[in-house]
């Protein structure tokens, strides 16, 4: 139960952060955080990560349905007291379905943090995107430990 409390925080934070976003801003329009690093640049994507894919919606409904199936499936049935498991499992359900949110009653993603590495400009993103990319880097890190366990064994 306590995972798909974390994936609703995420949704409830992701969709709070992008009606400000839609409600306050203008799009493209840009306020700086932390002059040259931070800015928070109200932005719209109707692709998948990195803008790739624009238009495709069907692909992403598709797409989308079976990764929070199966993340569910995989709640139910394999997180059995794995915390670090359960935890990078509900951040990615969170994620995907905030930004299927904005897919289904939008028709694009709304995005709106900006960071600046030095010179790059890394693309926008948004809560959705952010709890997508600990989750899973959290399961990479979690199957490594366990093929790396399974190796001593």
């Amino acid at each position: 139960m306590f995972y798909y409390v974390l994936s609703l925080l995420i949704i409830l934070l992701d969709q709070g952060t992008k009606w400000l976003v839609v409600q306050r801003m203008e799009l493209r329009e840009s306020i700086p955080v932390i002059e040259g690093w931070f800015y928070l640049t109200s932005h719209r994507n109707a692709g998948a990560a990195f803008g790739i894919l624009q238009g495709q919606m069907w692909l992403f409904y598709i797409v989308t349905t079976v990764v929070i199936v199966v993340i569910i499936y995989m709640i139910q049935k394999q997180v059995q007291g794995n915390r670090w498991y359960g935890i990078s499992l509900g951040l990615v359900l969170g994620g995907a379905i905030g930004n299927f949110i904005d897919r289904i009653f939008l028709g694009e993603v709304v995005d709106f943090l900006d960071v600046y590495i030095f010179s790059y400009n890394y693309p926008i993103f948004n809560v959705a995107d952010s709890a997508l990319v600990v989750g899973v880097i959290m399961l990479i890190i979690y199957f490594l430990r366990e093929e790396k366990m399974q190796g001593k064994s």
